[in-house]
């Protein structure tokens, strides 16, 4: 902005321009020229792929990406708030920001920016589906603003540059062609100021649409053969949004933030379009200023040393918005025809080079009324001189007063009264000679109006003849039309007949083919049953075959192999006779020898045996004797420790249960003292977000009281400063008039600073009510915070006393529990000194029977000895005479065993060698089966071409025809009914007799008519689309008949010069009206 100093949260690494692009569908003159699609778009992957080669070649392709990517399906909401609601929330936030729309003419640049009004208005302009850009940003603003409910004051200007020169389209005055200058800003290098640029407050939504319509009506348009509504200037809409906010110190700061909407002019190929003399010149400068902007994105982007800002307005005017401090978005639109695949990759490139220009976005700087006012002196002096002119002509007027009685006048007021009252004079003469004129001209009109009245007898009287001949024409074209109607009828009934024949004719034939298919179809399928079963039963029979060989065979060979089996038994039982005879005979032997040893051995043994249970009997009765004495020791030491542990344990036991149960007591008492701290715990929570509340509440009231009382004090200001106004208007009327007026002035005056000062007594009301509500307030926290600490105080010395007897609980627990303690050490001491006794004397009587147990023990274990050497010599001798004897029967055995072992190896060969046969036989067996039962036998598979089971529907009566005479009575039936129903409905005026028939024949056309638009149904489009179609109405425009006239006349003659080329009879119009 040029009159704010943006200093504050800099973005030091900058922000790429985002960059959208938006694809139209196809329109009217494309669809015609027979034209295919090149772009495709994908909004997901934010891509446009375009087709640079023919519609075969599916290798030329070239792909942008992009920030966003619309496609022509996308409605007018997706893109504003994909593109514009971040922006205008950056806005409020106290950003410059800027958006335009770039693009080839015709591709929907103003229809993005702008939009058009629904067919028949049947939605508001803020509540159309397709309004543009312009029309939802400056709703969605105020709905922002009134929302936040801070003080917000909006200002807009709509500036258009035609032919390098800048207009403003929202100027009061008519002309339309007062240029605009362009000076650089002093305070900002990037911005510049319009000298003359008109910025109009709009104070709610419902003044935006007569502002943007009356602003977009000046606007320079023109019908080309590629856009029936071409802009021929770019535009820039500026918005700038002050909004007031209040610091925690009371001070008063402004906000500001400006959005600007720039609707640029489309790029255009002359020969193409058809421009010609003026049309032609205006698309060379518009070309000339895109191609300068294209330079200055292309020396953005490679960093050049000079940036040809200056080559033209519209570059100068965006300087900020390229490469400053602005946040700007490109919307981008092409068309997806292949006509205009160049200019679509112009923009394209255009577009994607853009992307990488680097802005440092910067917020604006909050200023206070003071620093507001110094910035902007060029008002402040304005101001100045027309309130220094205003008193110096007082001042002049009072002199004049002050020197004579009576009404005085300055010389100058008094001329210039001179001067009206001339002018004055001349005027009342002129329109003194415009009544003569217009008498004049009523004469006239008289003399007219009789001549006209006698014409008019004399063509009533031809007319009445004329009408009688017209009566009897429509009779007879009444009985004729009669007929007509009737034959009409007739043949309309008998073209209903019959096609209710053909109809029913071609359902009975329909039934006889779909019976015939069902017959064919189960023909085949009993064929196909009949073929299976004739090859199952060949194959069963050579399967029995089969298997009648394989039994045989198996009968046979188990035959063999029993014959082989009971041979090899038959030996099995010779050999095991031999070896069981061979056997018996060295077992008597052995037997004989064994039992001599054994004889031998035994009386040895009785000897021994003997001796050595005499010394066991000594031995017992010794260990009975140690048994006894042990076990009453064993008594009386048990008696002893039962009494030790029953009269000295069990006391300190006692005692130790019972300072168990007094620390569970006092466990008890903790735990219901930390139920009382978590109970006082809550309660303080309680209080201090009770106290936190009561003031934020406090704090809330005081800040809407005084902001209440400071929008009084501004409301009073206001009244004070035009109430001083009032008294200037009042002084200079006065003066004009009689000087005896001036008394009532005064009194005027000072009733009306009585007013202002009771107004400002009574807003000390107020600060005394506030004032005592917050001292009330706060006595109450006061109060509130002094017992919550009372109660506190209380039941934190009633926690200590607690915490204190339980500690002085636990503490006489402790010593107690000490004292049974010692008590119990001293008695398990003594009695282990008694137990270290028993265990001494026990050891010694133990090492006595021991050592007696010992010497008995060498005698019985030397005895022992000898006994066993004198069984082992006779064993022995005994072993050597059976081993003798045995081994001639073990070499006999050893070599029948052997004859025994090769049989057996032999014999489990062959049996080995029948097992596997027989298992061969059986796999070949079940293969044979199971090749059988699969392969062999066949199924009968559904093929799915059997009917089923259904009931064939066909008419079972025909429609007869009716005869003529039956068709006549029908009809006349019918027309006397309508006639009723005619005759009921409608009264007819005086002298509508001669109508009737008119009126008769229109309502016949009008029946045709509604059939014939009955039977075509046109599709609905959606909303959206930028299709263009007759019917549609622009957005902010009502156009006249006149206006309609001469466009449809302009269309008619664009056709006849150009024949070949097709153009739109009539394109959407945009947001503003033709300008011609």
């Amino acid at each position: 902005m040029s009159n704010q100093i943006p200093v504050t949260k800099k973005d030091e690494k900058g922000r790429n321009i985002q960059v959208v692009v938006r694809c139209r569908p196809f329109n009217g003159v494309e669809r015609k020229s027979n034209s295919h699609g090149v772009v495709e778009c994908d909004s997901n992957r934010k891509e446009v792929t375009v087709r640079t080669g023919s519609v075969a070649d599916k290798t030329s392709r070239k792909t942008y990406t992009f920030d966003m990517v619309f496609g022509p399906s996308a409605k007018q909401i997706d893109v504003y708030r994909s593109v514009v609601c971040p922006i205008l929330d950056e806005v409020i936030m106290g950003y410059n920001c800027t958006i335009f729309a770039y693009g080839q003419t015709g591709t929907g640049k103003t229809f993005t920016m702008e939009g058009e009004r629904s067919p028949n208005e049947e939605f508001t302009w803020e509540e159309d589906p397709l309004a543009g850009i312009i029309p939802r940003t400056l709703h969605q603003i105020f709905e922002k603003l009134t929302t936040n409910g801070t003080e917000f004051s909006v200002k807009v200007s709509l500036l258009e540059i035609y032919n390098e020169e800048l207009f403003d389209l929202l100027s009061p005055s008519p002309d339309v062609t007062e240029r605009l200058q362009l000076f650089d800003d002093p305070r900002n290098k990037r911005a510049v100021i319009v000298k003359g640029l008109e910025e109009i407050t709009v104070h709610n939504k419902n003044e935006v649409y007569q502002i943007l319509e009356r602003g977009a009506a000046k606007r320079k348009t023109a019908s080309t053969l590629m856009n029936a509504y071409s802009s021929r200037s770019h535009s820039v809409f500026s918005v700038t949004i002050h909004m007031k906010e209040i610091t925690l110190e009371g001070e008063e700061l402004v906000k500001i933030g400006k959005l600007n909407l720039v609707d640029l002019a489309g790029s255009e190929n002359i020969g193409r379009s058809g421009a010609v003399d003026k049309r032609a010149r205006e698309a060379g400068n518009i070309n000339q200023s895109l191609l300068t902007l294209g330079r200055v994105i292309t020396a953005l982007v490679e960093r050049g040393p000079h940036v040809p800002y200056r080559e033209s307005k519209l570059t100068r005017i965006l300087q900020d918005s390229l490469g400053g401090r602005t946040k700007t978005s490109i919307i981008a639109t092409v068309s997806p025809a292949s006509i205009n695949l160049e200019e679509t990759l112009s923009t394209l490139d255009y577009a994607n080079r853009a992307k990488n220009i680097m802005n440092k976005p910067e917020v604006n700087q909050k200023l206070t009324k003071r620093t507001l006012i110094k910035a902007s002196p060029i008002i402040n002096v304005c101001f100045l001189c027309e309130y220094t002119e205003e008193i110096e002509r007082l001042k002049r007027d009072l002199a004049a007063t002050r020197e004579k009685h009576g009404v005085y006048l300055s010389a100058e007021n008094y001329e210039s009264m001179n001067s009206k009252l001339v002018s004055q004079e001349e005027q009342i003469t002129e329109y003194t000679e415009r009544i003569a004129a217009v008498e004049e001209e009523l004469k006239r009109a008289m003399e007219l109006f009789t001549d006209s009245k006698q014409k008019l007898e004399e063509y009533s009287e031809d007319l009445q003849d004329k009408s009688q001949k017209l009566e009897e024409a429509h009779k007879d074209l009444k009985e004729t039309r009669h007929r007509l109607t009737q034959e009409e009828f007739i043949t309309t009934q008998l073209q209903t007949t019959e096609s209710q024949l053909y109809n029913t004719a071609g359902q009975l034939l329909s039934t006889v083919e779909v019976s015939t298919a069902d017959v064919g179809g189960l023909h085949a399928k009993l064929q196909r049953v009949q073929a299976v079963e004739q090859h199952n039963s060949t194959a069963q029979s050579h399967f029995a075959q089969c298997m009648e060989q394989t039994c045989s065979s198996m009968q046979s060979a188990l035959q063999q192999h029993s014959l082989k089996h009971t041979a090899m038994l038959d030996h099995y039982r010779h050999a095991m006779a031999e070896l069981l005879g061979g056997t018996g005979r060295v077992f008597e032997e052995a037997v004989g020898s064994v039992l001599g040893s054994y004889s031998a051995v035994r009386e040895a043994v009785e000897e021994g045996v003997d001796s050595c249970k005499a010394k066991l009997l000594q031995q017992d009765e010794l260990t009975k004797g140690s048994r006894d004495a042990m076990l009453q020791m064993l008594d009386e030491h048990k008696l002893h420790l039962e009494d030790v542990l029953i009269a000295k344990a069990m006391p300190a036991i006692g005692s130790i249960t019972a300072v168990n149960e007094g620390l569970k007591q006092t466990l008890q008492k903790y735990n219901a003292l930390a139920g009382q701290m978590e109970g006082m715990k809550a309660e303080m929570t309680a209080f201090f977000n009770g106290h936190v509340e009561a003031m934020t509440s406090m704090r809330e009231t005081a800040v809407h009281g005084f902001n209440s009382l400071q929008a009084e004090h501004s409301k009073l200001k206001e009244q004070i400063k035009l109430a001083a106004h009032q008294h200037q208007t009042r002084v200079a009327q006065l003066l004009r008039c009689v000087q005896d007026q001036m008394n009532l002035l005064a009194l005027d005056t000072q009733s009306d600073f009585k007013g202002l000062l009771e107004a400002s007594d009574a807003q000390e009301a107020p600060m005394e009510t506030l004032k005592n509500t917050i001292q009330s307030q706060c006595t109450v926290a006061e109060q509130e915070s002094s017992s919550v600490g009372a109660r506190l105080s209380s039941c934190t010395d009633g926690v200590m006393k607690d915490m204190s007897g339980v500690i002085e609980e636990g503490r006489t627990a402790l010593e107690e529990s000490a004292g049974y303690c010692g008590l119990l050490q001293s008695s398990l001491e003594s009695l282990a000194d008694s137990s270290l006794q028993w265990c001494h004397a026990a050891r010694d009587l133990t090492e006595r029977r021991a050592e007696e147990q010992l010497t008995l023990a060498e005698e019985s274990k030397s005895t022992v000895q000898e006994l066993l050497k004198r069984v082992e010599e006779r064993g022995q001798a005994a072993v050597e005479e059976c081993r003798t004897r045995l081994s001639p029967v073990q070499q006999e055995m050893e070599g029948l065993l052997k004859g025994v072992e090769a049989q057996t190896c032999e014999d489990q060969a062959n049996l080995q060698q029948h097992r596997e046969e027989l298992s061969a036989l059986n796999t070949q067996t079940l293969n044979t089966v199971n090749n059988f039962l699969r392969n062999e036998l066949q199924q009968d598979l559904p093929t799915g071409t059997t009917p089923k089971r259904k009931e064939y529907m066909y008419p079972r009566v025909l429609i007869t025809l009716k005869g003529r005479t039956e068709l006549e009575d029908e009809f006349k039936a019918q027309q006397e009914q309508l006639t009723s129903a005619f005759d009921q409905c409608v009264v007819l005026p005086e002298g509508g007799e001669e109508e009737k028939p008119e009126d008769q024949d229109s309502l016949e056309d009008e029946v045709c008519s509604s059939s014939d638009s009955n039977s075509t149904q046109q599709s609905i489009l959606e909303e959206n689309l930028m299709c263009y179609e007759e019917g549609r109405v622009p957005f902010f425009k009502k156009k006249s008949k006149k206006e309609n006239l001469s466009n449809k006349s302009l269309n008619r003659s664009k056709v006849a010069e150009n024949e070949s080329l097709v153009t739109p009879p009539r394109s959407r119009l945009p947001l503003r009206s033709q300008n011609q």
